[in-house]
């Protein structure tokens, strides 16, 4: 356990599993209470009691405006006020510009823009509220990916949707810092990481693991990431040790940016 955050009241999207849990874990052992919230409103409760006091859970549709506006009502009610919010929700749908349909482009630009941004509106003035009554720092932080920076043949809607959470990060953060806010806002950009999100690469017969090697050989460092890389960098983002830090992108991509 530590203190790297305490104090800190946080609220994380899609931590019903994968990097989204990974980071309510480690900033709840941090000193933070944690808000885990979760169209998957059963996983999130189990996840939310695992953890222990220290979190609570909520149901939420990151698409749905009216769902934003009850999951910072709840913050707040359950915990006094907001610090931190991590915008993880998304999904990743596989597909070129032409084997796309209209359909999935919508979805995924839904869940993984739109609700960035829905965040971000919604949050921001009980973040402000909180640290202008403490005295104290805030920050979000928005999980896009290494897709967000370097473009796929195949991943056409999540490049678009990942590059627009990369520019939208900046602009938010250079709001925040117009209006003299004690609030950083910044974006992450991970390569492949052990999480489900990877089941979308496996074909039948095919196992998990076969899977990890080969995309493995895609990254300069030799494997896919494991959640505690972006955990911890989450932890540092979102704690005051950042504080002078804004706008800023950190890719957690076992170097195939440097390539």
């Amino acid at each position: 356990m530590g203190d790297r955050l305490k104090g800190k009241i946080a609220m994380v999207t899609g931590a019903a599993s994968g990097l989204g849990l990974r980071m309510a874990q480690r900033f709840a052992g941090e000193g933070a209470q944690v808000l885990l919230t979760d169209i998957d409103a059963a996983g999130a409760a189990r996840a939310a009691a695992a953890i222990g006091p220290a979190a609570a859970a909520f149901a939420h549709d990151v698409t749905s405006e009216a769902d934003w506006a009850a999951a910072v009502a709840e913050a707040e009610a359950r915990f006094g006020g907001l610090h931190i919010l991590v915008n993880n929700a998304g999904i990743g749908t596989p597909g070129s510009v032409e084997t796309t349909t209209l359909e999935d482009w919508r979805q995924v630009h839904a869940i993984d823009l739109d609700g960035v941004f829905l965040g971000c509106k919604a949050a921001l003035p009980l973040i402000r509220a909180t640290t202008r009554r403490e005295g104290s720092r805030g920050s979000i932080l928005n999980i896009s990916s290494i897709a967000g920076v370097i473009a796929s043949g195949r991943m056409a809607a999540y490049n678009s949707a990942k590059a627009g959470v990369r520019h939208l990060s900046k602009s938010v953060a250079l709001h925040c810092a117009s209006n003299r806010d004690a609030i950083t806002c910044n974006s992450v950009h991970p390569a492949f990481i052990d999480t489900p999100i990877l089941d979308n690469f496996q074909r039948e017969g095919v196992t998990k693991e076969e899977v990890k090697a080969k995309l493995g050989r895609q990254i300069p460092a030799g494997t896919v990431g494991e959640p505690d890389d972006v955990a911890w960098a989450a932890v540092y983002l979102c704690s005051d040790e950042a504080k002078f830090v804004t706008g800023a992108e950190l890719y957690i991509d076992g170097g195939i940016s440097a390539q």
